[in-house]
């Protein structure tokens, strides 16, 4: 990945995927309608036996992101309703901390549901994390796909909430594509789909 100087962009997103043994995050710039892939990776958690640990870790973590990336805003992805209660409550523990470590920074915080995100990037709310890594790979032009797809998830949280708050911005809301549906989308860009 190339080095970018940071003050030239407009903005800077942070997108978390947060978790108990990984937590993803993707980091983005924007100058106008342009997004550049700064960072993506994982925050690997599975080596701590102790839950406190692994929060703190997170903690230290996301602030070094935001410390070295000093992002605008943070997106991330809000936890899923599962049937294990205890699982429910060390992941909303995790994204607690990663929050915390935003608003530790001033940093504004924006939470999205999982359909949301998946919808955001490729059209469909039930697509699997496979087809939403591949539509980021085509969409930011990056070559190499992460080992772990949790960094995908995170980046994908990012460019959700770019899709949200940027007039006619990335993705869906690309160009002439006013409907949001997918099939205009894809006939609108159709040099950008790898068949």
């Amino acid at each position: 990945m190339q080095r970018v100087e940071i003050s030239e962009f407009d903005k800077i997103v942070l997108g978390i995927d947060p978790g108990t043994n990984i937590m993803g995050y993707g980091i983005v710039g924007c100058i106008g309608k342009k997004i550049t892939l700064l960072s993506i990776g994982i925050i690997k958690l599975d080596k701590f036996e102790d839950h406190a640990l692994k929060l703190k870790h997170i903690f230290e973590r996301v602030t070094g992101l935001i410390d070295s990336y000093h992002p605008d805003e943070m997106a991330i992805e809000a936890p899923f309703f599962g049937k294990n209660v205890q699982s429910m409550l060390k992941l909303g523990r995790a994204q607690g901390v990663a929050i915390a470590a935003g608003l530790m920074r001033d940093m504004p915080i924006f939470e999205y549901q999982p359909r949301k995100i998946k919808q955001s990037i490729t059209g469909n709310g039930n697509s699997s994390k496979e087809q939403v890594a591949e539509m980021l790979q085509r969409l930011l032009n990056f070559e190499e796909m992460p080992k772990n797809l949790d960094a995908t998830d995170g980046l994908a949280a990012a460019i959700c909430h770019i899709n949200q708050f940027t007039p006619r911005g990335f993705g869906l809301k690309t160009g002439k594509n006013k409907t949001g549906s997918w099939e205009q989308f894809a006939k609108e860009n159709e040099k950008r789909i790898k068949k």
